[in-house]
Formats: structure tokens, sequence, C-alpha cells
């Protein structure tokens, strides 16, 4: 392990920013991880993983210890179920794609996101009508403080919209080295339901989907309308769907009759951020260097040379004209630093 100075990061997140970092080094493994944390007890510390949900709007004054940690492996099985544990380091769509060539059902829907394993539990990542922790077992943890390890169980995630324990009661306080999750080996539960799947499907005239086909539609959905990170900077979607009590929803919803809407359960709907930031007249606008893409509301861009302090000054110009037209605030997705 060597700790590199003055670091740059240009390449360690998908925007594309350019900050340094002042101390830099990657972990392969958990003795290595362990050495690092314990010989730096008293160093500030910034954790990375595949740098695809945060925006660096500074240079980071820290030692920052990049999760490279590989492996992927069956920990037991019966006839309908399987569980596979993955390392954190792991892309998370390489990943989903071994599951799916082994035909193993659960993850498809979230094909092609951007990032690693180990950071799945902390946003609870979803799409297309599922989330993480719909299939996740557990984690297993590096404690910063102490380098004990600890098991976090589906429940002791306390699992919400974008939301996870790792986000509020132990925030910065742990490092995610492996995820478990519970897969389905037969009677898949195949979820066309949501978004434009299936419509996708019936272009190819398919009707009874697939792990594959379920999975080939969402990558084709994502990329007529996502940018690849490699040619335009972004972090996927920016904003999280607001969620409304259904008596604020009502009041919003007879001025603007044609806003969409889910419902999420008898008192709350999720409203599509993509599609307030559209009716806003704000999709493809360009702000210098940062903008909102042309195809996909949601996503923030760099076209090239942004600094993270113009695209988060986008995103609150977003923010600020939503709520002005509507009433609404959407919050960011994505982790600011």
């Amino acid at each position: 392990m060597e700790i590199q100075s003055n670091f740059s990061l240009k390449n360690y997140n998908t925007f594309g920013i350019e900050a340094k970092a002042k101390k830099f080094v990657a972990v392969h493994s958990i003795a290595e991880l362990k050495t690092i944390l314990a010989a730096n007890k008293n160093e500030e510390k910034f954790i990375l993983g595949g740098g695809s949900n945060m925006l660096l709007t500074k240079d980071i004054e820290a030692l920052v210890i990049h999760i490279d940690l590989k492996g992927k492996k069956i920990i037991k099985e019966d006839d309908d179920f399987v569980w596979v544990e993955s390392q954190a380091g792991e892309t998370w769509h390489d990943f989903v794609l071994w599951t799916i060539d082994n035909n193993f059902g659960g993850l498809e829907n979230m094909s092609l996101i951007p990032g690693n394993v180990g950071t799945t539990p902390v946003q609870n990542i979803g799409a297309y009508g599922t989330e993480i922790k719909d299939t996740f077992v557990s984690c297993e943890a590096m404690n910063i403080a102490t380098q004990e390890m600890k098991t976090f169980t589906n429940a002791e995630c306390n699992f919400g919209y974008r939301e996870s324990i790792f986000k509020n009661e132990v925030k910065d306080q742990f490092i995610i080295t492996s995820v478990i999750y519970k897969l389905t080996k037969r009677n898949h539960k195949i979820n066309t339901s949501y978004g434009d799947i299936l419509a996708e499907l019936a272009k190819k005239n398919i009707t009874e989907p697939t792990l594959k086909e379920v999975s080939n539609a969402v990558i084709a959905i994502r990329q007529s309308k996502l940018p690849d990170p490699k040619e335009l900077g972004n972090s996927g979607s920016f904003f999280k769907n607001p969620i409304l009590l259904k008596s604020d929803f009502e009041k919003i919803h007879q001025k603007f009759p044609d806003m969409k809407f889910y419902e999420v359960s008898d008192t709350e709907v999720k409203v599509p951020a993509g599609w307030l930031i559209e009716q806003a007249g704000l999709k493809g606008k360009r702000f210098g260097e940062a903008g909102v893409h042309k195809n996909q509301a949601l996503v923030l861009v760099n076209y090239g040379n942004a600094t993270g302090q113009e695209i988060l000054a986008v995103s609150k110009e977003v923010q600020k004209t939503v709520f002005e037209i509507f009433g609404i605030h959407i919050e960011a997705e994505v982790n600011v630093i």
C-alpha cells in the first residue's frame, strides 16, 4: 500500500470533477484496511467507493481511502433461493450481470446503476419498482475507530427511500466491506409494471420475459435517457422523487391536473422529480459548463470543465425554480462534499 499525496480524484468521481486529495490510498483486503485505519487513527478520513453518488465541491483535506475489495461467491442455496456475497469494491452493474448469467433473480431491474456494491445499502438504491432492501440479507462493516467487524441485518439497516442507518445513526462510523443478497433460483418475481419496461419489451414482442430480457430492457431505457459518465460527467439521478402527504398533493394536483404521481401508501404519494424539472422548463438547459441533461431532467451533467461549485449552483437553481412553480421541494440524492 502506498499513500500518495496531493492526489487527483478526477478519475475517481463520475462527475469528472478535478479535485485533490491531501492523501490517497487504495485498499484491496480487510487486512490492508485494518492496517491503514489503525496506523492513521488521529487523521481525518474520507471513504471512497465508486465515486458515483457524490459531488466534489472542494479538495479533500483528509486521507482518502479507496475501497477496492474484489470477489463474489455463493454462500448457500436451496431449491428456491441462493445467498450470494459480493465484496464492496465490485462494480454494481458487473455484479448484477453475474447474477443474471447464473439465472439468479431479484436485481435485474437495477441493471446499469453506476457505483460499487458497497454503497448500495447506504443509499438503499433502487430502480423500476425494486430496491436493495427487497433482496438484502446483511452486510459486513468495519468500525473505523476500533477496526472491529460488525454484521448489519436488513432490519438493523433501517431502510427507507434512499435512506439507511449508514446515512443517519452510524454515519461516518463504519466501512461496508461485503454484502449478502438472497436471490431466487426459480419462480422469479418478474417486475415489469414500473416505468417504460413493458413498452420496451413490447417493441420486441416479448410477453413472458426472462431475467436477461428484463435487464436488457432496463439497460436500453437507461442508455436512451442517461449519459455515459465516461463521455459526459454525471452522477445518475441527482434528485430524489419527492414524497408528499395525499392531502398536500391533492391541493397541488388541482392546480396541475397533468402532474404524474404514484401512490406509495394510504397517506403518501410520490411525484417524479424529473417531470417537475421538465415542466419547469429546465430540461436540457445549460449553465456554462454545467447543465440539466437533454434526455433526462433528473440528471445534472458536466460538459467538460465544470467545477463542483458550478454543478451545485445548477442544482440549487433547479430546486428554487421547481419550488417557485409547484411549491414542492426536491432533495438532492447525491452527497455534496
